[in-house]
């Protein structure tokens, strides 16, 4: 008998169908359909009220849906299903600590209600880069120190999928990029992560795929890249003011618009290269920046609001020509 439509594959760790939660005359999910494979890092992506709370915590079995099937790793999560505990790691905003303990003890004492030795508390501490931190009582470790506590709590016990919500919320940006080779540590061990984040830098440079979530529905799901390329946004050539005259640029062959922005102007374009080399003939290429279309085009596009580009506010994509 061939398998039903939501139950999950070898390589499939969750499953979700026409998931739907309401609260009074506010549908939170509408519809929802999508599926996690095995070893993926997935983005859940929306503004604050899109429903990407409510649906993870439909994922991990905290909350019902009204309607809908969904699998976890090829069992239904609710009833709370104690048997998939072991099986998941979650990082919550707010992760209570034994703030009295050491990070060593803090994990050991996790380790235990998992069942599992106090030598995991040793491997955990490891994976998110907290070794030389193992004596340091909880409550003196740094901000972004926690957050790694955060994720090492969700480790211990070597779950196969781990729930992440805004881990690097409110870190500064070296810290935040700290822990972008933590998170990337992890999706190399092979787990499946499902990753909520207002950093859209972030989730393209961490995320396999990515689902847009808008009023509890998926407005788009596919890769960073994908997404991207799908937009046809133009590049936009950024030159110091007063180089090169507005007029002289709409001048050139294969620029759309032209505006004058931050001390820059900046010119609109579907074929840059075209347009750079006419520039370097023009003006030369010294501290000319290009800026391609970022998953944050795309995010805008779809929701007409913005939730965070980073703490840092810089574009991986944005370099000098």
């Amino acid at each position: 008998m061939p398998a039903q439509p939501h139950e999950a594959s070898p390589d499939t760790t969750i499953v979700i169908e026409e998931i739907r939660k309401r609260y009074g005359d506010h549908d939170a999910v509408a519809g929802v359909s999508l599926q996690v494979r095995r070893g993926e890092f997935f983005g859940l992506l929306g503004p604050n009220g899109a429903g990407k709370t409510t649906l993870v915590e439909i994922m991990e079995g905290l909350r019902e849906a009204d309607s809908g099937k969904v699998t976890v790793l090829g069992q239904s999560p609710w009833p709370r299903n104690v048997a998939l505990l072991p099986r998941m790691g979650v990082q919550t905003q707010s992760s209570a600590f034994f703030v009295r303990q050491t990070a060593r003890e803090h994990l050991c004492t996790v380790a235990a209600l998992f069942g599992v030795g106090r030598k995991a508390a040793d491997g955990a501490l490891d994976a998110v880069g907290l070794t030389g931190q193992r004596d340091v009582m909880v409550e003196n470790l740094s901000g972004g120190q926690r957050q790694r506590l955060a994720i090492a709590s969700a480790l211990v016990h070597e779950p196969e999928l781990i729930f992440l919500d805004e881990p690097t919320a409110a870190l500064d940006p070296q810290a935040r990029r700290d822990l972008w080779e933590v998170l990337r540590g992890l999706k190399k061990q092979g787990r499946t992560i499902v990753y909520t984040t207002h950093h859209l830098d972030e989730a393209e440079a961490l995320c396999d795929r990515v689902a847009i979530l808008v009023d509890g529905s998926v407005a788009a799901l596919d890769s960073p890249h994908n997404l991207v390329a799908r937009t046809g946004a133009p590049t936009r050539l950024m030159i110091p003011a007063g180089r090169l005259s507005p007029e002289a640029a709409l001048g050139i062959e294969g620029v759309d618009r032209v505006e004058e922005q931050g001390g820059s102007l900046v010119l609109e374009t579907q074929v840059s290269g075209q347009v750079l080399t006419a520039v370097d003939r023009l003006t030369g290429l010294a501290d000319v920046q290009t800026r391609t279309a970022t998953l944050e085009d795309v995010y805008l596009e779809l929701t007409g609001s913005l939730t965070g580009t980073g703490s840092d506010g810089d574009k991986n994509s944005e370099h000098q020509a």
